[in-house]
């Protein structure tokens, strides 16, 4: 029997071979299969991580953009509200003004002896006012110019800033 066993052990021998060399291979099978779900899971994580930062980043350009362009109206208005309160004050000075020459003209074309003289005082009154009227317009439509070119400064500025930042892209 001695003889049987062991030939039946030499004859097992190459399948218990096979069956290690088989289980071997299996075990690196799943073991590659493994490290490269792993890696895929990884990369997934990493993408996903990326991804929410530049997500979060841009949520933070974006607030931080409101901010700059609600700070910019601001002082595009406080520049629009100087202005005007300077036209205002040129506007009322000229009203002013027209109302002192205008009473100084009444007042010489009363004394006037002629209806000639009166004429006369009128028709220099009117061709004074007409210039000076002329010439008011002329520094108040400037002063207007000037405000409007002022207050859009800052609005241009953070318009170019927004597009700038806008435009670029998401770095993920």
């Amino acid at each position: 029997m001695t003889s049987k066993t062991q030939s039946s052990a030499k004859a097992s021998k190459p399948i218990e071979d096979a069956v290690a060399a088989g289980k071997e291979t299996i075990e690196q099978a799943m073991k590659a299969s493994t490290e490269g779900y792993e890696q895929v899971i990884a990369m997934g994580k990493e993408h996903a991580a990326n991804a929410s930062n530049a997500m979060f980043r841009s949520y933070d350009e974006i607030a931080t953009l409101n901010k700059q362009n609600v700070e910019a109206v601001m002082k595009a208005g406080n520049i629009w509200a100087k202005g005007y309160e300077n036209l205002g004050k040129a506007y009322f000075s000229h009203a002013q003004d027209a109302a002192e020459r205008g009473t100084e003209a009444a007042k010489a074309m009363m004394t006037a002896k002629t209806m000639q003289d009166f004429i006369d005082l009128q028709t220099d009154f009117a061709k004074q006012r007409f210039d000076h009227l002329v010439a008011e317009g002329t520094k108040m439509s400037g002063m207007l110019v000037k405000v409007a070119t002022e207050a859009m400064e800052p609005l241009q500025k953070q318009f170019d800033t927004t597009v700038s930042t806008l435009t670029k892209p998401i770095a993920l």
